[in-house]
């Protein structure tokens, strides 16, 4: 596609679309791998003399039996969740996973180019920390929103039942009250840094390492896309694992989490260091693709937008011109 400039003059909803369509196509494709982030990122080290224990309780308190499946490592999962339900087990909970990957990135993307947009208005040039303030300001009106949704899809991805969104979502409200929709809340607005630092992120290595580039190519995209993520994963890690412990579905006679800092005092003294990071292979794996194929396929998605708003302006320019 021609290059046409470095910052399109799109309205805030021409951002939006192209940052939503664009994060819904990137984790269709990479959708397995989140399934196995997550799965890691919930199961606790159980000793085997335990695991016979709790079967036997929840078999006496007849319960629904529940996922106590031991993963090594990401291949192990994988290889264990698709030998358990096939592969319709990988996708487990997308529906309503791409509901909220759609409308947090169009929040997102929506709020981000307001603002900045209209401090660059103002003020010409945006300094890194005020980028990043932007991004935290826009990524957290996103999360007030949109946090319902993440919720359901989390306890989809965690739990054996069937249920489908909906009924996830009652069966939250029925449990824990309306506000068990917002559960994680706190966790998810401290995580606002992760987006901000991405963002942020890229707007710099693009700057750095194409000063001279009007319009950059889909590879060039997937590139920054990966570099900023990578950064803003390995510093926010232990926050998002607390925000899935927080978010998920508790296993019989399993303690529910009240906060994001319980959780978190809860892995450092049970599992350490690395229970701090674990998961981190697939998460980095997974923010990698997705957010590399969300900047290659949005980049290139707001220079159709612009196109067609081009078109759309000359086509009504000609059509009141006298003939």
């Amino acid at each position: 596609m021609p290059a046409l400039s470095k910052e399109p003059p799109l309205p805030p909803w021409g951002y939006a679309l192209s940052g939503a369509t664009g994060a819904v196509l990137a984790n269709i494709i990479v959708y397995p791998i989140d399934i196995v982030k997550t799965k890691l990122q919930v199961q606790k080290h159980v000793p085997a003399s335990k695991t016979g224990e709790l079967e036997r309780d929840v078999e006496k308190a007849e319960l629904e039996p529940f996922d106590n499946e031991h993963y090594a490592n990401a291949f192990d999962a994988l290889r264990k969740i698709y030998k358990k339900g096939g592969i319709e087990a990988l996708y487990t909970g997308m529906p309503g996973a791409l509901l909220g990957v759609a409308s947090t990135n169009f929040a997102y993307f929506y709020w981000y180019g307001l603002i900045r947009s209209s401090y660059q208005k103002r003020f010409k040039v945006i300094s890194t920390a005020m980028e990043l303030a932007i991004g935290a300001v826009a990524g957290a009106i996103a999360q007030v929103f949109t946090i319902p949704v993440s919720v359901i899809t989390t306890r989809q991805q965690t739990s054996d039942s069937a249920l489908g969104f909906w009924s996830t979502g009652k069966e939250v409200v029925t449990h824990d009250g309306p506000s068990g929709l917002w559960r994680g809340l706190k966790a998810s607005l401290v995580l606002v840094v992760n987006p901000s630092i991405t963002y942020g992120m890229y707007q710099r290595f693009r700057e750095l390492i194409y000063p001279d580039k009007p319009a950059l190519t889909a590879f060039n995209s997937f590139l920054l896309g990966a570099l900023s993520k990578s950064m803003a994963t390995v510093s926010t890690q232990p926050l998002i694992i607390s925000k899935v412990m927080l978010q998920s579905t508790p296993k019989p006679g399993e303690k529910r989490y009240g906060s994001f800092v319980e959780a978190l005092m809860y892995l450092a003294k049970h599992e350490g260091l690395k229970g701090l990071f674990k998961g981190i292979g697939p998460q980095i794996s997974k923010g990698i693709l997705v957010q590399g194929l969300l900047f290659m396929f949005r980049d290139q998605i707001e220079l159709l937008i612009l196109l067609l708003f081009r078109l759309a302006r000359s086509y009504k320019k000609n059509a009141i011109l006298p003939h």
